[in-house]
Formats: C-alpha cells, sequence, structure tokens
C-alpha cells in the first residue's frame, strides 16, 4: 500500500470512528428525548410551521421549515421531531473531530475533540429539544470549519462555503451576526487581511445576503418587527437577571468544567503557538465575540457555538504532548482524559436528560431544570379548556373562541385541540397576532394567562372557570405565574380598536 492510499486508509477509519461517537450520542438522545412532553418554545415552533412565511417575530424561517419537513416525515411526533435536533449535533460531534484533524491531529486528538464537543451541556441540551439554537450552533461550527479549510489551504473559494453556512445563520437565528463581527475583527487584525482583496470573499459576502434576502424584505415590509421583538427580549432578560454569570457559564455550561484545560490550550494555540498564527483569526473572533456579549449583556449561551473550534485545537495540543512523553506517562494522560470526559458526561447529563419519571423522587433533574418542567402539563390545560367549553350554555358556545396570552398555551391548544373539537387558539403574541381574532368576532372568551385586574379591566363579565394544574404538581410557569382560566365577554373597546393595541412580545 502506498503512501497516498494509507493516507486515505486512515482518513477513512477516523471518520468511521467519529461517525460512531456521534450516532452513539444520537442513540442515546433518541432513548431518552420521548419522555416527558413537548417544551413551551417547542409548541410555538410547531404552531408557525404550519403558517409558514419569509420571516415571523420571534425568529427566522429556517427552524418551522424544518419543523414543517419534520411534520410530513414523522406527523406531531415528539420523538421524531427530537430526532432532527439530535441528529444535528451529531453532526457538530462529527465536525468538531474534523476540525482536529485539519489542524493536524490525528486519531486521539479527533476522538478527544469530538467527545468534547459532545458532554458539553449545551450541545447536550440541543440535542434534547427542537429549539432554533440547535441549529444556530451547527452552523456556528461549519463556519469555524470552514474558514480553519481555508486558511490551512489557501483556496479562498472556501469564502463560498462559509458565505452560504452565514446566510442559512440569518436564517436560522441572528445572534450570528456577532459571530460575522467577530470574524470580521480577527480578519483585520491578522494575515488574513489579505483576503479582503479577493473577490471570493465578497461573493461569499454576496451568496450569505442572497439566502437572507428573503427575511430581510420580509423585515422591510412588516416594519422590522424582530428588531423590536428583540429589544424587547433584552431588555426582559437584563431585567430579570437572565444575562448574569456571563463568565461563570462559560465554564460550567458552554463548554464542561471537565474540558475546560483543552479548550483553554486551544485558545493558547491560537495565539502564543507558532503553528497557531495560521489560524489566529478564530482565536480573534472568539475573544471579540466574547467582548461584544460581555458589553451587550447578552445570555451565556450565546457563546456556547465557538467553543468547538477551541476544543479542536486543544485536543491536537494535548496529542502533540502525550507523544512527548515517555510511554507510562502517555498512557496515564490518556486515561485521565477519558476518565474526565467520562465525567464530564455524568455531569451533562444529569443537568440535562430526563433518565427518571416525572414523579420519581430520584428526579433530580426536573428539580433544578427549568426547560424540562416547562414540558409538563399541556394535555391536562388542554383538557380542562375543553371541560369550560362544555360548561357554557349553548348561547355561549355559539360565538366562543380560546383566548391565550402565551405561545405555548396556543400551541398546546393548537396541538391537542382538535381531538376536543375546540377551536384554534386566538392571542396577541408574536406572529400569532397577524392571524387575527376570527370572522365573526367572538362574543364569548375562555381566557387563559392574564391577570385577574387585566381581564376585569378590558372584558364584560368575566368569571374565574377554572384553574392550570398537571396531575404531577411541577411547579412551571403555567401554574406559577398565571394558573387562572376565565370566561368572559367581548372586548369593552370593541374588537377592532382593541385589537389593535394588543400585539405583544413574548
Amino acid at each position: 500500500m502506498g503512501q497516498a492510499d494509507a493516507a486515505r486508509s486512515s482518513a477513512r477509519g477516523d471518520l468511521i470512528v467519529l461517525g460512531s461517537i456521534a450516532l452513539a450520542f444520537i442513540i442515546f438522545h433518541t432513548l431518552t428525548n420521548g419522555r416527558y412532553g413537548f417544551h413551551r418554545d417547542e409548541l410555538q415552533i410547531l404552531d408557525d410551521a404550519r403558517h409558514m412565511d419569509w420571516g415571523f417575530v420571534a425568529y427566522p424561517p429556517f427552524t418551522p421549515l424544518i419543523e414543517r419537513i419534520s411534520l410530513l416525515l414523522f406527523g406531531e411526533s415528539l420523538a421524531g421531531l427530537r430526532f432532527i435536533s439530535a441528529l444535528t449535533q451529531g453532526l457538530v460531534v462529527v465536525i468538531g473531530g474534523l476540525m482536529a484533524r485539519e489542524l493536524g491531529g490525528k486519531r486521539l486528538a479527533q476522538v478527544v475533540a469530538a467527545l468534547g464537543v459532545a458532554v458539553s451541556p449545551l450541545a447536550m441540551f440541543e440535542g434534547t429539544e427542537f429549539q432554533y439554537s440547535s441549529f444556530d450552533y451547527l452552523w456556528w461550527v461549519l463556519i469555524a470549519y470552514f474558514l480553519i479549510r481555508l486558511l490551512k489551504s489557501e483556496n479562498p473559494r472556501w469564502w463560498l462555503a462559509i458565505g452560504a453556512a452565514a446566510g442559512f445563520g440569518l436564517q436560522t437565528k441572528y445572534s450570528i451576526v456577532f459571530l460575522a463581527v467577530g470574524l470580521a475583527g480577527g480578519l483585520l487584525l491578522t494575515s488574513a487581511r489579505r483576503y479582503l482583496m479577493s473577490p471570493w470573499l465578497w461573493c461569499g459576502v454576496g451568496l450569505a445576503l442572497l439566502i437572507f434576502l428573503p427575511n430581510l424584505i420580509w423585515q422591510v415590509r412588516h416594519d422590522f418587527i424582530s428588531l423590536a421583538f428583540l429589544k424587547h427580549i433584552h431588555k426582559r432578560d437584563v431585567g430579570e437577571g437572565r444575562a448574569a454569570g456571563f463568565v461563570k457559564y462559560q465554564f460550567l455550561f458552554c463548554a464542561n468544567l471537565m474540558t475546560m484545560p483543552i479548550w483553554l490550550a486551544g485558545l493558547f494555540y491560537y495565539f502564543r503557538m507558532a503553528e497557531g498564527k495560521r489560524y489566529r483569526m478564530l482565536g480573534w473572533a472568539y475573544l471579540i465575540t466574547f467582548a461584544i456579549f460581555i458589553a451587550a449583556r447578552g445570555r451565556f449561551y450565546y457563546l456556547a457555538p465557538a467553543y468547538p473550534m477551541l476544543l479542536a485545537a486543544g485536543a491536537m495540543v494535548e496529542e502533540r504532548w502525550v507523544a512527548s512523553l515517555a510511554r507510562g506517562w502517555a498512557r496515564t494522560v490518556r486515561i485521565a482524559t477519558y476518565a474526565a470526559l467520562a465525567i464530564g458526561f455524568g455531569m451533562a447529563a444529569a443537568l440535562t436528560i430526563p433518565f427518571f419519571a416525572l414523579d420519581s423522587p430520584r428526579n433530580f433533574t426536573i428539580k433544578i431544570n427549568e426547560d424540562l418542567r416547562e414540558e409538563v402539563g399541556w394535555q391536562e390545560l388542554v383538557g380542562n379548556v375543553a371541560r369550560i367549553r362544555d360548561s357554557l350554555s349553548p348561547e355561549e358556545r355559539a360565538h366562543f373562541a380560546i383566548l391565550a396570552a402565551n405561545y405555548g398555551e396556543v400551541g398546546a391548544i393548537n396541538l391537542y385541540g382538535p381531538a376536543y373539537g375546540l377551536p384554534p387558539a386566538i392571542s396577541g403574541v408574536n406572529s400569532v397576532w397577524y392571524r387575527g381574532y376570527g370572522d365573526p368576532p367572538p362574543q364569548t372568551l375562555i381566557v387563559m394567562g392574564l391577570w385577574r385586574r387585566f381581564v376585569e379591566e378590558n372584558f364584560y363579565s368575566c368569571r374565574l372557570a377554572g384553574h392550570v394544574t398537571n396531575r404531577f404538581g411541577i411547579n412551571n410557569e403555567e401554574t406559577r405565574e398565571h394558573p387562572e382560566i376565565y370566561v368572559c365577554g367581548p372586548p369593552k373597546d370593541g374588537w377592532v380598536v382593541w385589537w389593535k393595541d394588543f400585539h405583544y412580545f413574548g
């Protein structure tokens, strides 16, 4: 076998190993992802997927489009929907290993990088629920991988791949703009700025904008409503303390605490090692994006997709260090590394994976993970609404509607309500507001998610009709913050006037 054949055989073997690691994590997620129910955010995406457009108030259209495809493939299957998220994170795991290979790492580096990505709590979480952040994670990692290929090969055509990934990233989550700013800074601060004269870079920029263009047109037609939404959500997050602890959570959640020496070694590689000078643009991109999120008081998880490129470089550095050690010490370090990754897996799984039944006294995860608690009680809520509907008089039932305050309630009514013969919910939240309140306007409303003072001030003849509960006694947003369900008459100001001012963000 020639040297080239041996290299190809080794590369195939490496890819098989990386694929096996990814497959193991996909299977792991598939076996555990259907344990509870839909998350509030999943219900919103599911509902928007039935009303496809080039944009939505809360996010661009890519994620609802994938959800629409999932509906065609799997129907309204929780396990089927989340399989796509698990598959996406499996791809991220493989790309993490491939980045280590492109940086010069052999099999040990590739495996450590892939496992380091897989056991990151945020990456593991992204495989448990269908969220736009799952796909956002993929685009960030793909951009980093394509950049490594570009800087290694000095082939400027890679800018087209980078542009395509950035364009789809913009169609997924607008925060990828911060990565673009970080990359632009890294470009200007390193020798990579020579690509500013390359037409391929500007073709990549043009491709990204072309992919993003349909959503941009939608934003123009809707007065950039998503910008107003993002400002509102950011103000809410800061006010509620959700932006606190950014630096601390980089170590605890964005990358596993047990992999901290690896990704810090990766950052060191990009800035202090001679070989890393070629790829220094990536190091600056991380630091600049980190600084932007600190200054803007962003949520801690926004930066999570930047860590695979650090883990890949750090794994390669470790591999070379291990190769320089005596055999006994090298074996000890390898064992310690895999032991740390195993411990890290246990830590991340304990935070994110629903191993136990909801009513199990051993269910530690449900107590510390708010997202899991938001998966509980939606079917019972819809059942309660159906019973209230059945208690209405024939006159009230003749022209009634269900007014839901938040998108989780809307999504739950529209998903589970048809089995009870319930009509689609109306709401002022996000994109649901654009769908209106029906014709003819309803005269009786079953109202959920709004406070007593609000309903009494805005509607005629309100009465308390029920409460939001769940049989497991799980304390979540629905049971804690707005548990009352009311039956009311129409708005006091009339539907046209009242609905115009009822649009809000959530």
